[in-house]
């Protein structure tokens, strides 16, 4: 898919145009994202040559591996190509950095467990696992009141 961008200031409000041959289910769902208020809500995502955009409750993890920022899914993996820092300041209270390298949804975590010299386990629900890094931790428990 071919996505063009115009920015203009002369423009009072936003508007996007879609041309397509054909109505898919990922069209849809840009409409649908588009119109609602949840924009904000939102991240744009890379799978091969392909944009996709995720809500944030779709998201289950963000971590840096070979110097990329991956994006997982319940079962897809995509990239973004913002460091890290700048993905965390975008995000919102439903995630916590649990490391140097990885972010996650709080709604998606699985279990918690102690772990090696002081640090504690993560494992999501889509079966993604991370420890959860001394540093980090202070944030995380805080992150869930406890």
């Amino acid at each position: 898919m071919k996505v063009n961008l115009f920015v203009s200031r002369d423009i009072k409000e936003p508007r996007a145009d879609i041309h397509t041959n054909e109505l898919t289910d990922n069209i849809s769902k840009a409409i649908s994202i588009l119109e609602s208020d949840e924009s904000s809500e939102m991240i744009a995502v890379k799978k091969g040559s392909d944009i996709a955009l995720l809500q944030f409750s779709e998201i289950y993890m963000f971590r840096v591996e070979d110097k990329q920022v991956k994006v997982y899914t319940q079962n897809e993996e995509y990239l973004i190509k913002k460091p890290l820092y700048q993905v965390e300041d975008s995000l919102n209270n439903d995630f916590v950095r649990i490391s140097k390298t990885t972010i996650v949804n709080l709604k998606r975590i699985e279990r918690v467990a102690p772990s090696l010299k002081g640090m504690m386990f993560i494992e999501l629900k889509n079966g993604l696992k991370d420890n959860i890094s001394r540093k980090y931790l202070p944030d995380f428990k805080n992150a869930l009141d406890l």
